[in-house]
């Protein structure tokens, strides 16, 4: 758990898990590179004698042009397989798409043709004790954990970015096209995100909230086209 909120957020999905250590990996590699150059700075600044077969050395010289070759190679190879698997598209049982709009979301099951609802940020005037301010919706995405779901994005105005830090998710909802993403939760939770496009005046009032759920209570959610999604009591239990 990042106590002091001095870190990446905590990994809700293979994808980000990797990602978290990718980037875990990288900075050893970093912290090596800079420690191995500062030593050399020191010895060579507090250094009286000067040596011409180490200022003229070209074996050395060798071996410094040569070692940063291999250093990016060995962070190259999983960079690579991150990125490759992220934008791998296996089989799906559920795919939702995401439209963005000037200044809120609305989703549509794709397997059902008549589910479609629309996302507002809850106005701090209307906020209950348990909402999260500037950051709750009234309408909340809500997909099954341990289910493979494929995100559809677009947009009907201008540029917006569907992000969910936690999950390692940041799409562009470009309009007129369709950008996807393979998606599985590892646990259930309330996941939050937001528009990570500057897109207007009110582009940091529409965020994003993604409920999931185990997949019986989600079979059993119903819902009805006249009632918003966020009727219906939340569903976070085993």
């Amino acid at each position: 758990m990042n106590t002091w909120n001095i870190s990446l957020q905590d990994s809700n999905s293979p994808s980000y898990e990797m990602m978290i250590f990718f980037h875990d990996f990288t900075m050893m590699n970093v912290i090596f590179i800079l420690l191995m150059i500062a030593y050399m700075i020191y010895s060579l600044t507090m250094n009286t004698l000067t040596n011409r077969f180490l200022l003229q050395n070209h074996l050395m010289e060798i071996i410094w042009t040569i070692s940063p070759m291999f250093i990016l190679l060995f962070i190259a190879i999983p960079s690579l397989k991150t990125l490759y698997l992220s934008d791998e598209m296996p089989p799906v049982t559920l795919t939702i798409k995401t439209i963005g709009h000037q200044w809120y979301w609305s989703y549509e099951y794709s397997d059902n043709e008549n589910l479609s609802f629309d996302s507002f940020m809850v106005p701090p005037n209307s906020m209950n004790k348990n909402n999260f301010r500037l950051l709750d919706v009234d309408n909340r995405c809500v997909i099954p954990y341990n289910t493979p779901t494929r995100i559809l994005t677009t947009s009907m105005d201008v540029i917006h970015s569907w992000a969910i830090p936690s999950l390692g998710v940041k799409m562009d909802s470009v309009p007129g096209r369709l950008n996807q993403y393979y998606l599985t939760l590892n646990r259930p939770g309330l996941f939050i995100g937001q528009c990570s496009e500057i897109c207007g005046m009110n582009h940091s009032f529409m965020p994003i909230v993604l409920e999931s759920t185990n997949l019986k209570n989600f079979k059993n959610l119903t819902f009805p086209h006249t009632t918003p999604l966020a009727s219906h009591p939340t569903h976070l239990s085993e």
